[in-house]
């Protein structure tokens, strides 16, 4: 059953590496988004959070201190989930929609990230 456990630590992570680099990628069009969403320092923000996505997702799929990657991806997704994804103040049905959608598939990941943490720290 090891290799489902890795296949699920691949897929998870996956996910997180690849949304890092865009942010690192594409920082100029990132962070002018996230500046229009009200997020301070935008640039710097857009860099570091892409920075600890990548390392996150790496120690996931690596198996390394899974409990320190999964806490970097927990500790990009709740502030990006409020921030970013604020459904609760649009208007528009359409943007209202697709931003709930993105606000429950991250606190969906972040429970999943919580989970890591509680199985790779030895609290169960």
């Amino acid at each position: 059953m090891e290799v489902i456990y890795v296949i699920g630590r691949i897929l998870f992570a996956g996910l997180f590496i690849s949304s890092g680099y865009g942010h690192i990628a594409k920082v100029k069009d990132m962070s002018g988004y996230a500046k229009s969403m009200g997020v301070p320092a935008a640039g710097f923000m857009t860099i570091l959070t892409g920075i600890m996505i990548i390392v996150g997702g790496l120690m996931i799929i690596f198996n390394f201190e899974m409990f320190y990657g999964a806490l970097l991806i927990l500790l990009f997704l709740l502030p990006t989930s409020f921030m970013m994804h604020a459904f609760w103040k649009l208007k528009d049905p359409g943007m209202k929609q697709m931003q709930q959608i993105m606000f429950m598939k991250n606190i969906s990941l972040a429970g999943a990230a919580l989970m890591m943490m509680y199985f790779t720290y030895g609290l169960h």
